[in-house]
């Protein structure tokens, strides 16, 4: 395997907790949607699963530049 896919699935667990983390954040929190919790949060966790894999793979290949572009440059 390559080394990107060692990266991305080592960042995989991460970013789908983060992902988890925001949607339940927002449905908790915000009163209209927290009424239809118990059809949103397994919505939530469906949607933070797809948004996985395409995030982390961008993700690892920032993680293994060696020197990040200046975002000024």
């Amino acid at each position: 395997m390559k080394t990107r896919v060692y990266v991305a699935a080592l960042a995989a667990l991460p970013v789908n907790a983060v992902l988890f983390g925001i949607g339940a954040v927002t449905v908790l929190s915000i009163s209209a949607l927290s009424e239809h919790a118990t059809t949103l949060i397994p919505a939530v966790v469906l949607a933070s699963f797809a948004l996985t894999l395409p995030i982390t793979w961008l993700v690892s290949r920032r993680m293994m530049l060696r020197y990040w572009p200046s975002p000024a440059n």
